[in-house]
């Protein structure tokens, strides 16, 4: 509704604008070239997002001072602290950040902005820069219609810096010959009325044009034409401080309860600055003049001491806010809860995770997660276990050996209810999002949805093996009993070291023991073939009840094997160095057939000859 009668409220202006004043239109002109420029730049970093930035992001922000340097750095450079705060809510959405290190990226990102400010007070203003603008377009757009990716993102970035600075030039003429027209100085409001308002001007600005850059920039060229006084455009610096959060708060819209936390910060840190500045106006002014002094700037320079000014109170902001953040965090976490989903809600898949190639990467595998513990969950109810007996061999056979008694859990309803729902949302996110990505990212994906599909697969030889497990756990013949609980114990037995995998303990023994497993799994064990008929020919089992455990026999063993197979790409970690280093520790089969052979044969009964009819 607001944008609906903003957007004409603007455009009545413009049109007042231009019909008064032909010198207004290229002011205006410049706004939009300046602009398009800052849209262009964050199209050309975006084409170096898929890998390489999440993974200095990754490796630059597990200290807080790390976060702040990353988020100074990555806004000098991008010169767009929209784009470092859309990144940012984007990896904290999908779990690749915690709280405290977005926030620290923020804070820098604030102080990393005024930078800009610098470079045109100090050289836009200064040369023709419209004379290096060309250049830069006329390469840029050469590079942009190239296939490479990465000279399609060069492109896109030198056409941006040069629409920024061929802006700049249009600003900086249409203020100096729109004082004919309109001397725009004779509004300038003294005292803290006009700090006040031209504060909310400043506010505004940066709300319409979602740029505290183009806010500043269109400030100081208007300064340097004498257009406004440095007292007022001291408080425009101010507003477009606070007004920036508008960008972070957009784009925290899709996100999460994470990202809305982050943004909830930014606005808290911006308003916070900024209310220091406003009250201590005068001391930071006459610091100003002390400091630029100091440095060898004129006095009578003001649009390089607004670049000082704008510079000193994000400063005295992150000094007084910095000690501060994990009191912010607790505020944040413990004002704005997590709203509570139902367990066959996505918790990942957010629009801000598909932003970024290894955004949506790490949201699908969090959210495969999400989907391996209602799984986890399903087989063990289905094996009349409970989750909880998860957590220690002992526990597990204690449980096996115990007697079984209840109703079978629907399998079906379960998986209706619990896991399908979440299997459809990461195959909707990932057919939506992998377009156009490198090569690494789609892999990754392809390994993901193939977890997912392993665990499908488990629930369902779950369901199968439940038909008869049901009736002989239950049933009054002791040795058709054990050789269910056998089966019971062996898939429960790779539930365990799934969990103890996922939670780092005993990681390596885990991979070992997986590996014996899948060794078991793959060589075959005829002495079971021979028991099994020994059984029947003893009449210590039914011959239906023989081809029955030879075929649920199989159906354990695929539901082992489909969670191995899961596990190879969940539980490899985050990062892709970590599965070389995991799977040296695999040894190779014939050695796992000597070290474990023994052991297989004496515990385990082996995979069955093949499944029977008549089960």
């Amino acid at each position: 509704m607001l944008r609906r009668i903003l957007l004409p409220v603007i455009f009545l202006i413009l049109a007042y604008g231009f019909w008064i004043s032909p010198d207004f239109k290229v002011i205006a002109a410049g706004v939009a070239i300046f602009l398009f420029g800052m849209l262009a730049l964050e199209e050309g970093f975006k084409a170096f997002t898929g890998g390489l930035l999440e993974r200095l992001l990754r490796k630059t922000t597990d200290k807080l001072w790390k976060s702040l340097v990353f988020g100074v750095v990555s806004t000098t450079l991008m010169q767009s602290s929209s784009l470092v705060s859309v990144i940012t809510i984007s990896f904290l959405s999908a779990g690749l950040l915690g709280l405290a290190a977005g926030i620290g990226i923020i804070f820098g990102a604030n102080l990393g902005t005024t930078t800009g400010a610098w470079l045109v007070a100090g050289f836009g203003l200064k040369v023709n820069i419209a004379a290096y603008a060309m250049p830069m377009l006329v390469f840029g757009v050469i590079l942009v219609f190239q296939k490479s990716k990465a000279l399609n993102g060069i492109g896109y970035i030198l056409a941006g810096m040069g629409f920024l600075f061929l802006g700049i030039a249009y600003m900086k003429d249409g203020f100096d010959a729109f004082k004919e027209t309109l001397d725009l100085s004779q509004f300038a409001l003294p005292g803290l009325l006009g700090l006040l308002v031209y504060t909310l001007v400043g506010i505004a600005a940066t709300v319409i044009m979602q740029s505290s850059h183009a806010t500043l920039v269109i400030t100081i060229t208007a300064l340097a034409a004498g257009q406004v006084t440095y007292e007022n455009a001291l408080a425009l610096a101010i507003g477009s401080n606070v007004g920036t959060t508008i960008t972070a708060i957009l784009g925290a819209l899709s996100a999460n309860i994470e990202g809305k936390r982050l943004a909830g910060a930014h606005l808290i840190f911006n308003v916070i600055t900024g209310t220091i500045a406003i009250v201590l106006i005068k001391p930071f002014a006459a610091s100003v003049d002390v400091i630029s002094a100091a440095i060898g700037i004129a006095a009578d320079d003001y649009t390089l001491k607004l670049a000082v000014f704008h510079t000193l109170f994000n400063l005295t902001g992150i000094v007084v806010m910095l000690p501060l953040i994990g009191r912010l965090v607790a505020l944040l976490e413990g004002s704005l809860k997590a709203k509570a989903k139902h367990i066959s809600e996505p918790r990942y898949l957010t629009e801000s995770a598909e932003a970024f190639p290894d955004t949506a990467v790490e949201a699908v595998r969090n959210e495969t997660l999400h989907i391996y513990e209602n799984s986890r969950d399903i087989i063990a109810s289905g094996l009349y276990l409970h989750p909880a007996d998860l957590t220690s061999e002992a526990a597990l056979n204690e449980r096996i050996a115990a007697s079984v008694h209840g109703s079978p859990t629907d399998i079906q309803a379960a998986y209706e209810t619990r896991v399908k729902p979440l299997y459809n949302a990461v195959i909707e996110f990932i057919s939506r999002t992998a377009t156009g990505w490198e090569q690494q990212q789609m892999a990754d994906l392809h390994w993901l949805r193939n977890a997912n599909r392993h665990l499908v697969e488990a629930i369902k030889g779950t369901k199968h093996l439940q038909k008869n497990l049901s009736i002989y756990v239950r049933g009054d013949n002791a040795h058709i009993r054990d050789e269910y609980n056998r089966l019971r114990l062996q898939i429960a037995s790779v539930l365990l070291l799934l969990e103890q995998l996922r939670n780092g303990e005993d990681a390596d023994v885990a991979i070992l023991a997986l590996d014996g497993i899948r060794a078991r799994l793959e060589r075959g064990d005829e002495a079971y073939t021979d028991r099994l008929y020994a059984m029947i020919r003893e009449h210590r089992i039914t011959p239906q009840m023989g081809t029955s455990l030879m075929n649920d026999t199989g159906y354990a063993h695929d539901i082992q094997r489909d969670l191995m197979g899961m596990a190879e790409t969940l539980f490899a970690g985050p990062e892709r160095e970590l599965a070389p280093a995991q799977r040296k520790l695999q040894l190779d089969e014939d050695e796992m057939a000597d070290a474990l052979g023994e052991r297989a044969a004496s515990n385990d009964p082996g995979p069955p000859p093949g499944k029977a009819d008549g089960a």
